[in-house]
């Protein structure tokens, strides 16, 4: 491009020179400037402007599912000075049938050594002390005598004792106890290993864990089907899902609680058909879920989540909104109470709450909000009214699905410690254990004893 300090210095040919050159440059920038403004117009289409996302209040767990640990907590406040009140004493409960009982009695007086007899002590002091013996393996050797028979003349060998198969030289105990700690106490496997080789003194490699595992899945396997009959057989059925990692990649697992069992499934999507397929032809009642769409259409009726909706009317209320979102957290905190006080509530007093509550609703819904989260709030109530007050007049039914956040907790915690599964097998495997586990829970059994349980094919649910 000729270029001049001084204009007037040059030629005509070349200020058309320079001329044509401006005008190339000018038109290609705003050629650039077009497909700039069109770039950002599509920003602004996908996205908020950024003022708009500035105006709105923070996620946190009190507005959002966002979980507690992500929270921010205040400090605790300082301590009065003074002396603290104190609290009257708790004791630990003797136990009912100790292994043994020890007679302390004194030979003399401490005070003047006069010399006593257990007939001068008739008072007792007692107390237990609690303790472990030397913890060791229960190592059995077995002879499996062999011969030939003196009749037929063909050889033979012992049956092995029951229980104690060639092969594997772990006993189900062990089974048991290493996947309690595997799944209960998100112990990985080289520090399981290290575990049962310092506590248990059992000397039993990763791979040995490994393969443990494989020989416990076909029976866990079989109790995980059958509580999952019992799940599809449930008139009201809860629930949840959250995130999980599978071989590097992200995961789902799902749980679906009964009122006597409880599923967990993991799978690769968090797709409706997760649960379509675990429903395969059933259809239950009552569906108690929160708003995700994935969780709709699965029960004949729903009930929706009254603790997610408090945390969206709490975020409206942060936004600034006064005129819905206040008032319609106060109904659901009123619903709540009412749900608390079922079983002292007739029933012709539960339909009369529930008619004040749907009254309530209509006037709530009649108001026009003017922030968008309230306004969007408003419009789902005005779509889903029906699946609000559900659980007021049917006993059955819970007015949250916190029983599934419960059941996935220690899940969350697992995948923190552990990171992810490091096969499909792995993970589908855990959702078996953790299935009897929860149901074993709700019909008061401990996870050892469930686990043994279902590793010697026990029945998962007592007979009526």
């Amino acid at each position: 491009m000729v270029s001049s300090s001084d204009p007037s210095r040059l030629s005509v040919a070349d200020k058309d020179a320079l001329i044509s050159a401006l005008t190339a440059r000018v038109e290609a920038l705003v050629a650039h400037v077009e497909a700039l403004t069109a770039e950002v117009a599509a920003l602004k289409a996908e996205n908020a402007s950024l003022r708009e996302k500035l105006g709105k209040p923070p996620k946190t767990p009190d507005n959002s599912s966002l979980p507690p640990s992500k929270g921010e907590k205040p400090n605790r406040p300082a301590r009065a000075p003074g002396r603290r009140k104190g609290r009257p004493g708790v004791f630990r409960a003797l136990a009912a049938n100790p292994d043994r009982t020890i007679e302390a009695y004194t030979d003399a007086c401490p005070h003047c050594r006069h010399g006593l007899t257990p007939a001068d002590q008739p008072a007792v002091h007692a107390y237990d002390h609690v303790d472990l013996p030397p913890i060791a393996p229960v190592i059995t050797r077995v002879h499996r005598h062999r011969g030939v028979c003196p009749c037929c003349r063909r050889g033979f060998s012992a049956p092995a004792p029951a229980g104690m198969a060639p092969g594997s030289p772990f006993g189900s105990g062990i089974a048991a106890l290493v996947l309690h700690l595997h799944v209960t106490q998100a112990i990985g496997f080289r520090r399981l290993s290290r575990l049962m080789a310092e506590v248990f003194g059992i000397a039993i490699s990763e791979g040995a864990i490994a393969n443990m595992m494989a020989r416990a899945a076909p029976a866990m396997t079989t109790a995980a089907e059958t509580i999952a009959e019992r799940v599809r057989a449930s008139p009201v059925v809860a629930s949840d899902e959250t995130t999980a990692r599978v071989v590097g990649k992200t995961w789902w697992q799902w749980v679906l609680l009964g009122s006597t069992a409880v599923r967990h499934v993991i799978a690769d999507t968090r797709a409706a058909r997760v649960v379509t397929d675990f429903l395969k032809e059933a259809r239950p009642e009552i569906w108690v879920a929160d708003r995700y769409a994935g969780q709709i259409g699965h029960g004949a009726q729903r009930q929706i989540c009254l603790a997610h909706l408090l945390r969206d009317a709490q975020y409206a209320i942060d936004e600034g909104d006064a005129v819905f979102a206040p008032a319609f957290k106060r109904l659901l905190q009123r619903a709540v109470a009412i749900g608390r006080r079922r079983d002292d509530l007739a029933d012709a007093t539960l339909r009369q709450y529930r008619r004040d509550l749907d009254r309530r609703l209509d006037q709530l819904l009649a108001q026009r909000p003017t922030k968008p989260a309230a306004a969007r709030l408003a419009k789902a109530m005005r779509r889903d009214r029906d699946d609000l007050f559900r659980f007021v007049t049917r006993r059955d039914v819970p007015y949250t699905n916190n029983g599934c956040e419960r059941a996935l907790r220690p899940s969350v915690v697992f995948r923190k410690v552990t990171g992810c599964f490091r096969s499909q097998s792995g993970a589908h495997l855990y959702a078996d254990i953790a299935s009897v586990i929860d149901t074993a829970k709700r019909q008061g059994r401990s996870a050892l004893l469930a686990i043994q349980g279902a590793l010697a094919g026990k029945p998962v649910f007592a007979p009526a």
